[in-house]
């Protein structure tokens, strides 16, 4: 039979012995066999007596451990963490802002993150994927691509669904307290939404949105909702009576046309509400930006490429501009933003990293612009010199690098011969200048008038003319997609032809004139182009209408003389009554100026009438231009633009021989027509939305992006 107190002995110096492991972690290394010693069976008595010795000696180990904890928290340096704290947690010691700003991220990471360059460099050419070293170590949270039923648990899937949706609550929280920082979320204005999940990841949508009507800077995870894309609350905060932000439709809006966007910020920053009305008559629909640098910081732009940002008219309530932003993300596919006109900036992108990237780049662009406008600078113009300048030192006065009297040139060698030879624009022990300038001023001084002694070669080898350095004199001009956008014929001139045809015939013209107009349309048109007319469009009551031709003519853009004569007249009326206003681009009137201050004369060649050119340039929205043209010419006077007879009858009538003549158009059909005709020049012009050129084009034609890239060595 066993012995009940030798059984009571072993329990209970188990008990103490787990106890002093467990609340001391004494790391005591206590022998088994002297917890367990064999107690006599026959003195019971001798077995207690030495149990209470064992437990007396037991606590006075504990106690003196005790004592030296003590010692511990009261030596300097140590403090209640025993020296075992990490350093970034007193990041205001030495130490501690070198653990923090070395290795760790302040911003709560997701399991997917960004990189503008695409991942994290492994080494060896090989980049890694989006769930990069950079992005898993910064969020301590593991890749959920794999999380699939065969793969692991439903609680192991839960428990990862759930950190992940944590991670993300507390990021917006983030997010809106910062951007409060920046004054763009004040007094519960702003939001933020991020998505995660999707098909690529074998599950469905999860949005998560920023409630309405709270602090931001305040915010806690707690208060975020969580949606389905179709808008059903998944997960209602933790906080109650919040709703969801008035901000949610126009962020679904933005999800439903930009398949890749994982994030939307909405701001109501100052920047971007004044940016809004620099159009001091609040009828921009867009907002023109070129030439600043942080253009590089809103995707898919250079220094100098023309950002177009479209702008919406205000409503009374958020939810009531969906409509427009669904129009403007239709009509400008690759612009990341939207202003909203006196209110603030929508702005996303394919991740909270690239969406909080270009709302700060945005923001900058929006205040520089400002700043600019005050200062008089156009942020949309062209800068008219200082940016393409090639007569550099002239410029910036470096005289130093001139040859002084008495003083040796510094001996340099040419390329070519390996000949050695004097550089006059060098003094001795002076370092060559960049780009300088000969003393020979035959060519000329002003914008690319200056000739480099070091790329003399380079120069002539250009295949881009240069007026009037290069010996022309006369340049012949396209309209659409050269001097004017090709939307502004596409999306005003010919709209406003079709939608007033109608009233414009009925109260202009009489009987006998609309029987004029509708016989000369249909001698303009080819049997094959009538037949389908008639056969596809038209009642047999309408047959006889002109407004019912000319609807179908300009829906197929047939470039015919008798539609361009009639559209002149209508565009006169309303040019006249202010309807229509002529737009031209930017560069226009000061290539106009330089060209006609140094002797070239230029002349106008469009498809539509000289009446409609004459028009267009004497409306402008920069005044009257027709003074800069010396002649007018269309294809009722010359003939096809694809032709190359027409561009020889231009230059029979204006006593030249071809050869003397530079072209511009953005049609590579008429550069060829003119080209055959022996023009000596003929230059492509590229705008944003003209036609995407061939690979034979490319390499035929000189290109130009900007109509000052032809100016230079005036007199």
């Amino acid at each position: 039979m066993a012995d009940p107190i030798k059984e009571n002995s072993d329990v209970v110096m188990k008990t103490m012995d787990n106890n002093d492991n467990d609340n001391d972690n004494d790391n005591d290394n206590d022998n088994d066999d002297d917890d367990n010693d064999n107690y006599s069976n026959s003195n019971g008595e001798a077995d207690v007596e030495a149990l209470l010795k064992k437990c007396n000696a037991k606590n006075e180990t504990k106690n003196k451990s005790k004592n030296k904890s003590n010692n511990i928290l009261n030596t300097p340096g140590k403090g209640w963490s025993n020296g075992d704290m990490r350093p970034e947690m007193f990041p205001l010691t030495r130490n501690g802002k070198l653990q923090l700003y070395s290795g760790t991220r302040r911003w709560i990471g997701l399991n997917k993150g960004w990189s503008r360059v695409g991942g994290d460099d492994e080494g060896g050419g090989k980049v890694s994927n989006q769930y990069s070293h950079r992005t898993t170590t910064s969020s301590k949270m593991g890749s959920l691509l794999s999380t699939s039923a065969s793969t692991i648990s439903t609680t192991s899937t839960t428990m990862m669904f759930n950190e992940e949706a944590l991670a993300v609550r507390s990021l917006i929280a983030q997010l809106c307290e910062q951007y409060y920082k920046f004054g763009w979320a004040t007094g519960t204005g702003g939001g933020v939404s991020i998505r995660v999940g999707g098909p690529s990841e074998n599950r469905p949508w999860r949005v998560f949105v920023a409630p309405s009507g709270i602090q931001k800077e305040d915010m806690i995870g707690d208060d975020v909702f969580e949606l389905d894309m179709d808008r059903n609350v998944v997960h209602a905060p933790k906080t109650n009576g919040l709703k969801q932000s008035a901000c949610t439709p126009l962020w679904y809006c933005v999800y439903k046309h930009r398949p890749l966007a994982m994030s939307v910020i909405h701001t109501h920053s100052m920047n971007a509400q004044l940016a809004t009305m620099l159009d001091p008559t609040e009828e921009a629909t867009t907002l023109k930006l070129t030439h600043l640098e942080m253009l590089k910081g809103v995707g898919g732009h250079a220094f100098d490429d023309i950002l177009e940002i479209p702008i919406i008219d205000n409503r009374p309530s958020e939810d009531l501009l969906a409509a427009q932003l669904e129009i403007a993300l239709e009509k400008y596919p690759n612009v990341n933003c939207v202003l909203v006109r006196r209110h603030g900036l929508y702005v996303w992108g394919d991740s909270w990293e690239q969406a909080k990237t270009q709302a700060e780049s945005f923001d900058y662009l929006f205040e520089s612009a400002i700043a600019m406008k005050k200062l008089g600078i156009d942020p949309s113009a062209i800068p008219p010199r200082g940016t393409y300048r090639t007569d550099y030192n002239e410029y910036h006065n470096a005289s130093n690098n001139r040859k002084k009297k008495g003083v040796e040139s510094t001996t340099i060698v040419e390329k070519s011969n390996n000949k050695k030879r004097e550089d006059p624009t060098c003094e001795a022990g002076q370092p060559k200048a960049k780009r300088s300038k000969t003393d020979d001023q035959s060519s000329g001084s002003g914008w690319n008038g200056a000739c480099d002694i070091d790329n003399a070669e380079d120069m002539k080898s250009n295949n881009t003319p240069i007026l009037p350095r290069d010996g022309y004199k006369h340049l012949l001009l396209d309209i659409e997609g050269c001097t004017t956008a090709i939307s502004f014929v596409k999306d005003v001139l010919f709209p406003y032809v079709v939608e007033n045809v109608d009233e414009y015939i009925q109260t202009n013209m009489t009987s006998e004139e609309k029987s004029t107009l509708l016989e000369s349309l249909q001698n303009d048109l080819n049997p094959e182009q009538l037949n389908n007319f008639y056969k596809n469009n038209v009642d047999d009551d309408d047959k006889n209408s002109p407004s019912f031709l000319i609807k179908y003519m300009v829906k197929n853009d047939l470039k015919v003389a008798s539609l361009k004569s009639f559209q002149g007249k209508m565009w006169k009326a309303g040019y006249e009554n202010g309807t229509l206003q002529g737009q031209v681009y930017d560069d226009f009137v000061p290539m106009l100026d330089w060209m006609s201050s140094n002797g070239v004369k230029i002349y106008i060649y469009s498809s539509g009438s000289v009446q409609a050119q004459k028009l267009l340039f004497g409306h402008s929205s920069k005044g009257d231009l027709t003074k800069y043209f010396t002649n007018h010419f269309d294809i009722s006077t010359s003939g096809n633009k694809k032709q190359k007879e027409s561009y020889i009858k231009i230059c029979q009538e204006l006593s030249i021989a071809p050869s003397e003549l530079v072209f511009c158009s953005d049609s590579e059909a008429e550069l060829i027509a003119a080209n055959e005709a022996g023009v000596g020049k003929v230059v492509m012009t590229i705008r944003a939305g003209n036609a995407p050129l061939s690979s034979s084009s490319k390499q035929t034609h000189p290109q130009i992006f900007s109509l000052l890239q032809l100016c230079g060595g005036g007199n």
